[in-house]
């Protein structure tokens, strides 16, 4: 099925020269019928990436309590929206969801929502969460508009199409993919548009990589906040500000490849920019929250004392299991500090946790 992708691809390029990296990354990636998500699923051991809901029921646990004390500080709404972007095998909400089931009234004014166009991850989330009928979407365009919104997205940002300049004497230009003979590779093209002043004082070869996709979804999400009401919790990694510097990759079976290697057949990811992302929902009028480290948001949340009340009934393999767990989601130099978590509320008096 590759072969398929990237014939299509080189067959673009000749008949409409170099593609830039965002055009590029959606066609790999999403392509309805020969996309990376379209025609497998990705995640755990025998996949090509491990997400923190398959590390371990904790994560999924701690968001789960997080969206049930939004909802009680939203004043309860006996009906609300709960959507997860890019939920890959349901694992977290059905963490979540079991969660908070002993809170009063949660479950019965939850709909659970998802954002997701692969048929192969829609059937494994079924399966997971198919106690709550859950409902796909392929955009934000279809979810309902007229009932409070709590929104989840973990390793979803990163996924979304961005793109990349480079300094140059002449000063920056857009970095593309075209061919090499039947290979693809590199290039440049001139880039008429700016910069952020942070990395405006950029070297000549320096990288800045940006993601109009992932602006214009936070814009989405925010002015549905404002709209609806409520409040969205966003987790990735990246960095807290604009800077300069690559980022992006490829991933296959575990390994980080380029980008030009195993064209369909690996995840593309890049780092999202949160200062960027706070400033996107700002500017539609949403409260920001964050971004702080994975490791200290989940400490905030109580993982450790989780962690310390599930090794009680543990034997001595599945203590040690927990434990690695735990140093793997919080430790800095593991998930802890490379990866951040942003949130974003209608600008009523919420205060979501963790931050």
């Amino acid at each position: 099925m590759s072969e398929k992708l990237r014939a299509l691809l080189k067959n673009q390029i000749c008949d409409n020269g170099p593609m830039d990296i965002g055009l590029f990354m959606a066609q790999v990636l999403g392509h309805p019928e020969h996309g990376y998500y379209m025609r497998q699923d990705p995640f755990g051991a025998a996949g090509d990436f491990t997400t923190a809901p398959e590390i371990s029921q904790m994560f999924g646990e701690l968001i789960g309590a997080w969206i049930a004390d939004v909802w009680i500080q939203m004043g309860a709404p006996n009906s609300f929206v709960l959507l997860e972007c890019g939920p890959g095998r349901g694992t977290l909400m059905a963490d979540a969801l079991r969660a908070a089931k002993k809170v009063d009234g949660f479950h019965e004014a939850l709909e659970v929502h998802f954002l997701e166009t692969s048929p192969t991850l829609k059937r494994v989330q079924a399966e997971a969460v198919q106690t709550h009928n859950p409902v796909w979407h392929d955009s934000l365009e279809t979810l309902p508009a007229d009932k409070p919104l709590i929104v989840i997205g973990n390793e979803f940002l990163d996924a979304l199409p961005m793109r990349q300049l480079q300094k140059t004497k002449e000063g920056w230009a857009e970095r593309v993919i075209g061919l090499d003979g039947d290979d693809f590779c590199f290039g440049l093209k001139p880039y008429g548009g700016g910069v952020p002043e942070d990395v405006s004082g950029a070297r000549e070869g320096h990288i800045f990589e940006f993601s109009p996709a992932q602006l214009s979804f936070v814009e989405d999400v925010a002015q549905r906040l404002k709209t609806q009401s409520g409040a969205a919790l966003f987790i990735d990694y990246g960095e807290t500000k604009t800077q300069a510097g690559e980022s992006l990759q490829a991933i296959y079976k575990h390994d980080i490849v380029s980008v030009l290697e195993h064209v369909g057949d690996a995840d593309i990811s890049a780092n999202v920019d949160f200062g960027a992302m706070g400033d996107a929902a700002r500017g539609q009028g949403a409260t920001v929250h964050g971004p702080v480290e994975q490791g200290e948001f989940l400490k905030q949340l109580g993982i450790e004392a989780r962690a310390a009340g599930i090794m009680k009934n543990a034997n001595e393999t599945q203590q040690q299991e927990i434990e690695k767990s735990l140093r793997r989601l919080t430790e800095s130099d593991q998930m802890g500090s490379l990866f951040k978590v942003i949130g974003f509320s209608d600008g009523a008096a919420l205060t979501p946790a963790g931050f």
